[in-house]
């Protein structure tokens, strides 16, 4: 019953390396939307630009939807300064220190891509000295450091950059021979990927129910699943990111059960029917509480979605920095699925 993780990791590398901040999703949308003609699967975009599709169960009655997002952090240009360089402004909730030194890529309106560097005004240590040490990193002292000759605001304007434009990072992905995946944005495109795997593996083999996937843009500023789920949803699963750290009781090995999170509990019978699938299994299902965090599933509730609602995911270190996960935790979290809606 395993899905075929070669193909999840393809389609996953794939994704990574398709440009998605939030508010500028639509080539990564349009990758999977390739993937699902590939295998036969029909879909639908909503007018919000979410991603919708369904696989008929054996039995009338409940509908288990998955929600996952494929949006991801990034930036816009908040301003072109006198020296040519550009100035930030965020997309989603990062630190500033995490993308320092980071390369990036400029999306003009022309279609036009200028690569980049984001620095801070005293990135020489050879200048600067103790002065550097001693920044805070925040977006009055962050810049990108374009690479093109730009030694003006008019040199930057005539490249075709202009406030507004979006900005993505370099995921410098990376699969290494210990099964470690390291990259930026494993939240949320490895949800995206396992949900292409499940499809796969549910054409094979139908689920008991009716399964929809539903894929959002705009999760990282916290209104992705606020419209768009499937009306005939009974069961909401948010799939994301399952964060590791200090005090938690996931790893980036395993599928971890939210319990609750920054919006409060998640629903307690659906989190123990997970449970269940996951003993049944044969899995070490962590459980976990994130007081900084929120999902597709928070916003569904917050917008009126009268159903119970789960959050489950693969362990990932450093969220929301050059994250990592492991091949197992893939794994783990797509039998967790498969298991629950067969």
């Amino acid at each position: 019953m395993a899905c075929d993780l070669a193909y999840i990791t393809d389609r996953l590398l794939n994704l990574l390396n398709t440009p998605s901040p939030t508010g500028f999703t639509d080539r990564a949308v349009r990758a999977i939307q390739a993937d699902l003609d590939a295998l036969g699967v029909k879909h639908e975009r909503t007018k919000k630009g979410a991603l919708t599709w369904e696989i008929p169960g054996k039995k009338s009655g409940k509908h288990v939807t998955f929600s996952g997002h494929v949006d991801t952090l990034g930036a816009m240009v908040k301003a072109i300064k006198p020296s040519g360089r550009v100035t930030l402004h965020m997309l989603g909730g990062y630190d500033w220190a995490t993308i320092e030194g980071e390369y990036v890529q400029v999306h003009t309106q022309t279609g036009r891509v200028v690569t980049g560097t984001v620095v801070n005004i005293r990135q020489s240590t050879h200048v600067h000295g103790p002065a550097l040490r001693e920044l805070r990193r925040e977006q009055p002292v962050m810049e990108i450091r374009l690479d093109e000759p730009t030694f003006s605001a008019q040199d930057t304007l005539a490249l075709g950059i202009q406030v507004g434009d979006f900005i993505s990072f370099d995921p410098r992905a990376q699969l290494t021979p210990a099964g470690y995946l390291k990259s930026r944005h494993l939240d949320n495109k490895a949800a995206v990927a396992l949900f292409l795997g499940v499809t796969q593996e549910l054409l094979k083999k139908k689920p008991t129910h009716t399964v929809a996937f539903h894929i959002t843009t705009y999760e990282e500023v916290g209104h992705g699943a606020a419209t768009g789920i499937p009306a005939h949803t009974d069961e909401l699963i948010a799939v994301d990111m399952a964060v590791v750290g200090d005090g938690q009781t996931g790893s980036e090995h395993r599928c971890t059960l939210c319990v609750a999170d920054s919006s409060g509990p998640y629903d307690h019978d659906l989190g123990n029917r997970l449970r269940a699938a996951a003993k049944q299994a044969g899995l070490d299902l962590r459980t976990d509480i994130y007081p900084y965090y929120g999902s597709d599933g928070s916003a569904a509730w917050r917008a009126g979605g009268n159903y119970p609602v789960a959050l489950i995911g693969p362990g990932v270190e450093a969220s929301h920095a050059y994250e990592r996960t492991h091949m197992d935790a893939l794994r783990d979290t797509a039998e967790l699925i498969l298991t629950y809606v067969r």
